[in-house]
């Protein structure tokens, strides 16, 4: 499926009900002269109530004057409410739109025109302010578009040229001027610059770019490091650069958010199927309720026109408008806040069951490590200089591409400074244990104790083994160097934890999560050691893809509810089986922005107690909308049938509507704590 250009509405042909499906009303009216017209006719119809009945009971107009103000108001107080009644009828539904205009005709019927126009009134002013409030929910979601600028400007050949970003083609150079926004996704060839990726990350500091060594040589954007990589709405610091195109705009990170966040206003929660079946059950037995008064004359001493008073003010008061809207409004604005917040939730589903877990499983590299080893530590051998350690080691693993050899060579080179590193040569691989090259004229072995098993020499000292015991018991990655017949030390490395890894464990802690638990395909030592350095309170490792979706099994079966934390890549089965799976990282990812639940756009960890913090949040305030809205109903049904009037039943049943909005919108203004 294509997705929308950046700046299209992302909420295009579609049916704007209160929860974003069939369900609810769609209050998408059209404007005149820059007017709400909803708005302008609820205000029409109040207008001519108060007229009416000023005129009628200050005044000695005659009759027919009043009645035809109320009959005026109940045109415009109608309007709208009719063409959705009867676009539900159309669509085999019966709901609260026709159940209002029941009671209003009936109140006609008895001659009662000045409670049908005041409800009609109360009932259209409910919800155009309803609409309103409802709308600026959805604003701040259809603000993403807007993000992205409308022309790019494109080097074509020896000039420049600008175009709308529609027209972008990939592997076109746009150039981008300082304090401009980028244009489209893609890689910097030329120039640096910081640039303001909260649009898009939720980061809350500019991110450092600068271009990569060959453009041509770059195969798989995706694989970038971020000091590379653009996203399309981003804003460009104080130097200009040269992007290469990497995404068309119909597909790039912006576009797919806006997309993948509009289309999360349709996800139900359990909530929101509860309260559906609720209404499809309740809004019939109500009319079968309302049908039943109707008959009351026969065991009662009243006239049919009090009976029929009495059935209308209850078939107002028993129409579920509140309940209606009480999660959508909820989710719609929490899945709004989470988006400009830098985390993307699809829909009402994830929103809930993020809020109501306790127990959260990570993968290990990359999510709560760096994702790269580091050198830990050097042990010098008795007699050894640090330095000649790390000089030979520094020599010979030069010569290797392996990512344990890389780190050596980086993190020995910044501890050694100005020293002196010499050549090695001749580097021949022991696979799975080691190396061997010769440096100043004398053969050198680095690898692990089973190396030195195997090649001529002295054993391996009691001394040297033993730190190499004592280091694995932490979880690094060990490396014996000897040089010709002397034993120069041992190396660790190890994948380091994240700085805020620790930070936000104890914050998720605090929130609630009794269980925090790793599951790595690393050694069981590994594991625990980045368990203990971080707080979990479990590390389980040596795990296969399959055997992480076993552990995720058995969490789910004592536990309830467990997210997964990862990737969204090599992660997915494990994604795929928690209750939430959750990506990080996922900006201009499109495996992990279709894999997860949630994903949190900046490879940030800060953002995930965010996202459960807000999730709480959206929770909570889902529940306080359900009581309230159902409190309501089961104060006025009874209240209506002992004899509450039309009128006050109307303004308590239209008022609880725009407090359970309001109650809602409150999620837009959610801070993320610090």
């Amino acid at each position: 499926m294509k997705n929308p250009p950046p700046d299209a509405d992302p909420h295009a042909d579609r049916d704007h009900g209160e929860g974003g499906g069939e369900d609810g009303h769609d209050h998408s009216h059209g404007t005149f002269l820059g007017f709400n017209l909803e708005l302008v006719f609820a205000v029409a119809c109040g207008l001519c109530v108060l007229v009416g009945w000023l005129l009628g009971a200050l005044t000695p107009v005659p009759e027919a004057v009043p009645v035809t103000l109320f009959v005026l108001g109940y045109f415009f107080g109608g309007f709208f409410t009719v063409a959705e009644a009867f676009t539900k009828i159309r669509q085999g539904q019966f709901e609260i739109d026709f159940l209002m205009l029941v009671a209003a005709a009936g109140a006609a019927a008895l001659g009662e025109f000045f409670e049908g126009a005041l409800l009609l009134f109360l009932f259209s002013i409910g919800h155009a302010l309803e609409n309103y409030a409802m709308g600026r929910a959805r604003r701040a979601i259809e603000a993403l578009a807007d993000l992205a600028p409308a022309t790019a400007r494109v080097r074509r050949g020896a000039e420049t040229v600008e175009v709308p970003v529609e027209e972008l083609e990939v592997g076109d150079t746009v150039v981008v001027r300082p304090d401009e926004r980028v244009p489209a996704d893609g890689f910097v060839t030329a120039g640096e610059s910081a640039i303001d990726q909260a649009p898009i990350t939720g980061e809350s500091v500019p991110v450092d770019k600068r271009p990569v060594a060959d453009p041509d040589a770059v195969d798989d954007p995706e694989a970038l490091d971020k000091e590379h990589r653009v996203f399309a709405g981003t804003i460009n610091g104080s130097g200009a650069l040269d992007v290469r195109v990497t995404k068309r705009a119909s597909e790039n990170t912006l576009a797919r958010v806006v997309e993948l966040v509009a289309s999360a206003e349709g996800g139900k929660s359990a909530t929101q199927r509860f309260t559906d079946r609720f209404q499809r059950v309740f809004v019939p037995a109500v009319l079968l309720f309302v049908l039943l008064l109707l008959f009351a004359p026969l065991v009662l001493d009243e006239p049919f026109s009090e009976s029929f008073y009495r059935a209308m003010a209850v078939l107002v008061a028993a129409s579920p408008c509140a309940l209606a809207i009480a999660t959508p409004s909820a989710v719609l604005s929490g899945v709004a806040r989470a988006g400009r917040g830098g985390v993307l939730v699809k829909g009402g589903a994830p929103l809930e069951d993020l809020g109501s877990l306790t127990a959260i499983a990570f993968d290990k590299t990359g999510t709560l490590t760096k994702g790269e080893p580091r050198l830990t530590d050097v042990r010098a051998a008795e007699g050894v200089e640090e330095t000649e350690l790390l000089r030979v080691a520094a020599a010979v693993e030069a010569l290797s591409e392996h990512p344990l050899a890389r780190a050596v060579v980086r993190d020995a080179g910044e501890r050694l400074g100005d020293a002196e590193v010499p050549e090695a040569s001749d580097l021949q691989s022991i696979t799975g244990r080691g190396v061997r090259a010769r440096v100043e004229g004398e053969d050198v072995f680095i690898g692990k104790d089973d190396l030195f098993d195997e090649v001529p020499g002295e054993p391996l000292p009691s001394s040297i083994r033993g730190v190499v015991e004592g280091l694995e018991a932490n979880g690094r990655t060990t490396m014996i160097v000897r040089r010709g017949d002397r034993w120069l030390g041992v190396i660790g490395l190890m994948d380091t934890p994240r700085e805020d890894a620790k930070a936000v464990i104890a914050k998720l802690h605090e929130m609630g999560i009794r269980r925090a638990v790793m599951i790595s395909g690393d050694n069981q030592k590994v594991a625990e050691a980045v368990g203990r350095a971080v707080g979990l309170d479990d590390a389980v490792g040596d795990l296969m893809p399959e055997d992480k979706v076993a552990t995720i099994e058995r969490l789910l079966e004592e536990e309830g509810k467990v997210a997964m934390v990862g990737d969204g890549v090599n992660d997915a089965p494990a994604l795929a089986t928690a209750t939430v799976g959750i990506a990080m990282g996922a900006a201009g990812s499109d495996v992990a922005l279709e894999t997860a639940d949630v994903a949190l756009m900046a490879d940030d960890l800060t953002h995930l107690p965010f996202a459960v913090g807000l999730s709480r949040q959206s929770r909570s305030i889902i529940r306080q909308n359900l009581w309230m809205s159902l409190g309501m109903v089961a104060f006025l049904v009874p209240a209506t049938v002992f004899g509450l009037g039309i009128g006050p039943a109307v303004a308590l049943h239209e008022g609880s509507t725009l407090v359970v909005v309001g109650n809602a919108l409150r999620l837009l203004t959610y801070r993320r704590e610090r």
